[in-house]
């Protein structure tokens, strides 16, 4: 075997083992083998052929190939077994605030009626069915045993708007059965 070979395989072995230091955790010990055998391979083009442009053409591909390789070891490696352990997953789609079960449960007090426990200046507290709500109005404030609606609920926030006193007429003489 010729040195010209040699250089072609020790530039092929580093970039096996470039992708064997994806799958082994060696600690960085293939990673400086890898560059040790690339760098020797295409030292050798240049000692050894016979014309110059051998060398010069080797050094261009391995400078191609290294960020294609690159390329390729970032979109593949977060997929591996191992890889997975060094990336952080983001939230699934579903998983938002909003979906969040306390949240879920606070939308059910839209356009619902409640009275003031404390005043709201422009935080408080609000009576709404016998539960205690922290809740916040729009800028303005309002004394303690006011009607307010709520009006929207934003990243956990009841919002509410100070109303007249609603009829609730029908709601206190229906007879539940």
């Amino acid at each position: 075997m010729d040195y010209l070979t040699l250089a072609y395989v020790l530039i092929a072995v580093g970039f096996l083992l470039l992708l064997a230091e994806l799958f082994v955790p060696s600690g960085g010990l293939l990673f400086v083998l890898a560059l040790t055998a690339i760098v020797g391979g295409v030292t050798m083009t240049f000692f050894y052929s016979e014309d110059p442009y051998t060398g010069w053409l080797t050094l261009t591909c391995v400078f191609i190939a290294i960020p294609a390789l690159g390329a390729f070891v970032f979109h593949y490696w977060p997929k591996t077994r191992l890889g997975k352990r060094f990336f952080l997953q983001g939230p699934e789609v579903d998983a938002t605030v909003a979906t969040m079960p306390v949240n879920v449960e606070l939308e059910q007090l839209r356009g619902r009626f409640g009275k003031t426990l404390s005043p709201l200046r422009p935080a408080g507290v609000v009576d709404f069915d016998g539960r205690r709500i922290d809740a916040l109005t729009e800028g303005m404030l309002v004394d303690t045993g006011q009607w307010v609606r709520c009006i929207d609920v934003k990243a956990g926030y009841v919002v509410v708007r100070p109303v007249d006193k609603p009829d609730l007429g029908e709601l206190e003489t229906a007879v539940f059965r």
